[in-house]
């Protein structure tokens, strides 16, 4: 698999002022079929630790409060 390297080059975005992982929430990680997304042990909030992205947008769907954004390419609308 290959590491995010920045925040910038993945297609799954998370809005660190609505993540709530630090309060136990781990919606987005748990509904990842691929297990790309993870809980960051400093900052508390959820992140893309992997670029393998199928977008199929139960992250983004099932957030409860709508941090996760999905970035799908333009090719695959």
């Amino acid at each position: 698999m290959t590491m995010a390297a920045t925040i910038t080059q993945v297609p799954v975005k998370v809005d660190s002022e609505k993540c709530i992982a630090e309060k136990g929430c781990t919606v987005c990680v748990d509904v990842c079929p691929l297990d790309v997304l993870a809980i960051d042990h400093v900052t508390g909030k959820a992140f893309m630790k992997f670029d393998e992205c199928w977008y199929c947008l139960p992250c983004e769907k099932d957030c409860p409060t709508g941090a996760v954004h999905v970035d799908i390419p333009f090719l695959l609308r």
